[in-house]
């Protein structure tokens, strides 16, 4: 029997109402419309696709956004100038630094600078500290959608073996830190994998429920997969002939697993979906 998909966009929709909703509240009660500025540099045909769905998202959701799109020739200083600025401005409850930026500049230096209040990439080494130790101020984007689709497509994780295939800072241990929390909706035992690991089938075959974040099209195949486990693919890729694919061979794979999210549709809305929630609580927490 084919895999039950798991419909990013249809708890995302959920998730926005719910996030509509709050935002009305704070609103009406406390005069404070939650703010987002996103910061774009360059010309990447994807990056701009990304903050323009991301600011659609916004304004559905009742949220005030900008958009300070800077030339790829924009110097470090100029960026640091203009966070700082974004930083100082009461109605910018969230900064989003779309990335990647141009070679020219480093990406460290321009994450630091954004204010750990304002950091709803969770990316400053406060809020990725703060996560480490179990007590998050925001929980990184894609990480907190994983964990959300699963969640509300009713797969627990307590107890649950999550292999993660990947190691990035925003993927892989990100959500490896978040699952391994002794919290409701956690409690995890976490296997993180990554491009040094030898025989990843063999660990991937162990598990209760695997995550792939490599960035590799396809490379999740059935035969790495234990009969009724739970697959969630993180990946996006441009194949020759145009088309996105995931990480997962997802035609091979959907006859293994138990439930498998598809690419485009699964985790993608939802790391959308938790940018509006990070941006909410950072409001709220600078309207207190």
């Amino acid at each position: 029997m084919p895999a039950t998909l798991l419909d990013g966009k249809q708890v995302a929709q959920t998730l926005q109402m719910e996030i509509a909703a709050e935002c009305a509240t704070l609103f009406r009660e406390r005069g404070v419309r939650p703010g987002l500025a996103a910061v774009l540099v360059g010309d990447n045909p994807a990056s701009q696709v990304y903050v323009r769905n991301k600011r659609k998202a916004c304004e559905k959701v009742g949220m005030t956004s900008w958009l300070h799109h800077l030339p790829a020739d924009t110097t470090q200083e100029a960026l640091l100038h203009l966070l700082k600025q974004l930083n100082h401005d009461p109605a910018v409850h969230g900064i989003l630094v779309q990335l990647p930026l141009p070679k020219h500049i480093h990406e460290a230096t321009i994450i630091h600078a954004v204010h750990p209040v304002k950091d709803i990439d969770g990316f400053t080494p406060e809020n990725a500290g703060l996560l480490a130790v179990g007590e998050p101020r925001y929980i990184p984007c894609t990480p907190h959608g994983v964990q959300q689709l699963l969640l509300r497509s009713g797969i627990a994780l307590e107890g649950k073996h999550v292999v993660i295939v990947g190691r990035s800072t925003i993927v892989g241990k990100s959500l490896a830190l978040l699952l391994l929390r002794k919290a409701k909706g956690c409690n995890a035992t976490v296997t993180v994998c990554h491009s040094a690991t030898k025989d990843i089938a063999s660990f991937t075959r162990q598990a209760d429920i695997v995550v792939v974040a490599m960035g590799v099209a396809h490379f999740l195949k059935a035969e790495m997969v234990r009969p009724g486990a739970v697959v969630v693919d993180v990946g996006t890729n441009r194949l020759p002939d145009g088309r996105l694919a995931g990480d997962v061979d997802f035609d091979a794979v959907k006859e293994v697993a138990s439930s498998l999210s598809p690419v485009p549709g699964g985790v993608g809305p939802m790391t959308i979906t938790m940018l509006l929630f990070n941006t909410l609580e950072a409001a709220r927490r600078q309207a207190r």
